[in-house]
């Protein structure tokens, strides 16, 4: 069975390929499909967002279609930058533009204050029926200035207590186990054999 990621973005790609590596699904992406558009995220949430895309390629491409949202909270910054994460400084999605906007806006704050959660929606799409939808959750801090080489995003200025480190200096293997991203697949394992049945 085929099973498209609703991405262009290889970082997030490659997260999920590793995670469906023991399902016996074909995975592609989008970007084996230079001729699709992208799907335009005017959701409010990370589940409209993962919706909207995941069902629009289903049923365009009439086949399996999977999309996540995610994105950092700052509950401070009334939960700032949220569903615009990815465009947290401007529409063209610049990391680093991002990065030094939130620490911008955190200048000042300490502590409690500097917490941060990390949300993924995902969304399972099937053109015959009702689409699976799944959350994950993980909670940190944010630092003060990028720590870190590995991930992407927000992940250098991603602390997670547990393991002292940032989710840039973790290896992939532990943050795809602990990361928003991760927990959202492994309640998708959980529900998955049911809904592909179902």
């Amino acid at each position: 069975m085929k099973l498209i990621i609703a991405s262009h973005n290889p970082g997030k790609i490659a997260e999920f390929k590793a995670l469906f590596e023991n399902i016996d699904l074909q995975v592609q992406s989008l970007l084996d499909y230079p001729e699709v558009e992208e799907v335009e995220e005017t959701g409010k949430t990370f589940e409209e967002n993962a919706r909207l895309k995941a069902e629009t390629i289903a049923n365009q491409m009439n086949c399996l279609a999977l999309s996540d949202d995610s994105g950092l909270c700052v509950p401070k910054l009334n939960n700032e930058p949220g569903v615009f994460s990815a465009r947290y400084a401007g529409e063209e999605k610049d990391d680093e533009k991002n990065r030094l906007k939130l620490l911008d806006n955190l200048k000042g704050f300490e502590g409690a204050d500097r917490k941060a959660y990390f949300i993924t929606s995902i969304v399972l799409a099937d053109p015959q029926k009702d689409s699976l939808i799944v959350e994950g959750m993980v909670e940190g801090m944010i630092t003060k200035e990028p720590v870190g080489q590995g991930g992407f995003g927000y992940d250098s200025l991603f602390y997670y207590p547990e393991d002292q480190k940032t989710f840039a200096q973790m290896s992939a293997e532990r943050k795809n186990e602990i990361s928003h991203r991760g927990r959202a697949v492994k309640n998708l394992q959980e529900k998955l054999n049911d809904w592909l049945e179902g």
